[in-house]
């Protein structure tokens, strides 16, 4: 419950004027920047009291007496609070050297609570379902478009850090990063693990060999083992050269069990995701200069995951088990999450760390071309009346979805912070007002200015 009163604070929906216990007026100028280390709750806001400006810390609890059930009242790093806001004003607070602190009480509508409450305990994991509809298609597509950018820069800091963790290698981390994006969720940690445990220099050593390649690549994921009862003549040949290349280059595989099949359709195994791994890696893995290749659009960058698989590949679906009617080739949607995943983070990341923000628009760009991920998540927005139309809009809302839904963050939502503005009456157009620049303040401990 003080997570919320802190959001009332922050966003200032009782008003700007309040009355402290003393009856003197307050007004917040700044409500400062919410903490979330140990201290008071916001650093440098910024208040006038009786007319008179403060600088300073602020300490929201729900009940007054908190601040004595916490020891603040003995902790000396509480005493720069200017100003304790509660929800119940039950007892006034001093700071260890006894003065007493300005005290306000955050008062609002019970429509504001009813609302609250229904955003916290509604049954469905998308709580604002029932009434997001009310909300203005620009709100929406102003919300999506900043939610799909935050996607993208959370993707692109995950592949900075593989990026730092291969010792600034891009190709190396463009084969790690397509590496997990073949494993389409169900299967990226294993995969990722498969294309770290396996330095492209020695997969360069035997790029000329496909035979080679698929030995290192499946031997490392340990789904080669001579003692089983496979007596299929190219998986006992595949056996022979990993445990050759494995004491050549002293690679150690993974640990067995990380592949999961559930719910997986055979074309689908990880087997012929590592196959197509292994095209990718024949001649020499050189991806990451063509994603790179600003001139390259959709079609043109489809064409560069046109893999075909050929020979054993052709006829199976996983060792000793023979396939039918299987496709050669990834899959029109396949390639699009490869896209979407894959290509535009890269591009992202790289436009970013180069200063190349022209490269990073393009990549946002090029979600707008492709079209909307086909998922169980997207079935339910779609169920609600909220369709994506675009992987820019489809990635918004699995963010939305997973970084605010799942998370219960309605407070930091902006459907959810619109639907509790609306429920005491505060109209989109009222803003917040800011201290300028100019504005003179007192410091704890100052005199007046």
């Amino acid at each position: 419950m003080e997570q919320l009163y802190q959001y009332l604070w922050k966003s200032r929906m009782f008003g700007r004027r309040l009355v402290d216990s003393d009856g003197i007026e307050v007004e917040v100028v700044d409500p400062g920047r919410l903490n979330t280390d140990s201290g008071p709750d916001f650093f440098n806001s910024k208040i006038k009291l009786g007319g008179t400006g403060w600088a300073g810390n602020v300490e929201i609890h729900v009940k007054a007496s908190d601040w004595y059930r916490h020891g603040h009242d003995s902790d000396p790093s509480y005493d720069s609070v200017i100003l304790h806001a509660v929800g119940v004003s039950d007892r006034r607070v001093r700071r260890s050297d006894g003065t007493l602190i300005p005290q306000v009480e955050l008062t609002m509508p019970e429509k504001f609570f009813l609302t609250y409450d229904m955003l916290q305990t509604a049954p469905s994991d998308i709580r604002c379902a029932s009434v997001l509809r009310d909300i203005p298609p620009l709100a929406v597509t102003d919300w999506l478009e900043s939610l799909s950018t935050e996607r993208m820069q959370r993707k692109s800091e995950r592949i900075l850090e593989v990026y730092r963790s291969t010792g600034c290698d891009w190709e190396q981390t463009c084969f790690i990063m397509l590496a997990r994006a073949l494993g389409f969720g169900l299967n990226g940690d294993p995969f990722e693990m498969l294309a770290r445990s396996l330095p492209l220099r020695v997969l360069h050593h035997h790029s000329d060999n496909p035979m080679q390649i698929q030995a290192l690549l499946f031997g490392q994921a340990s789904m080669l083992d001579s003692s089983l009862h496979i007596f299929d003549d190219y998986y006992q040949l595949l056996c022979r050269e990993y445990v050759f290349l494995a004491r050549k280059y002293g690679l150690r595989p993974l640990r067995p069990g990380l592949w999961k099949y559930a719910r997986t359709r055979p074309q689908n195994f990880p087997h012929r995701r590592i196959a197509f791994l292994a095209k990718a890696c024949e001649g020499g893995f050189s991806l990451f200069s063509r994603i790179m290749d600003p001139s390259k659009r959709e079609r043109e960058l489809r064409d560069l995951f046109g893999w075909e698989l050929e020979g054993y590949w052709h006829t199976h679906f996983s060792f000793d088990v023979e396939a039918r009617s299987v496709s050669d080739t990834l899959s029109a949607s396949s390639i699009s999450l490869l896209l979407i995943n894959m290509v535009a983070p890269m591009r992202y990341a790289y436009g970013v760390l180069r200063g190349d923000m022209d490269l990073a628009e393009k990549s946002l760009d090029l979600l707008c071309e492709l079209p909307a991920e086909s998922n169980s998540i997207m079935r339910e927005w779609n169920g609600i009346g909220l369709n994506a139309g675009n992987a820019m809009r489809s990635q918004a809302l699995i963010q939305l979805r997973r970084e605010y839904c799942e998370a219960r963050k309605c407070l930091y939502c902006r459907f959810g912070h619109r639907l509790l503005r609306y429920s005491v009456g505060i109209p989109e157009s009222a803003g917040t007002l800011g201290l300028s620049a100019a504005e003179d303040v007192h410091r704890v401990g100052t005199g007046i200015s």
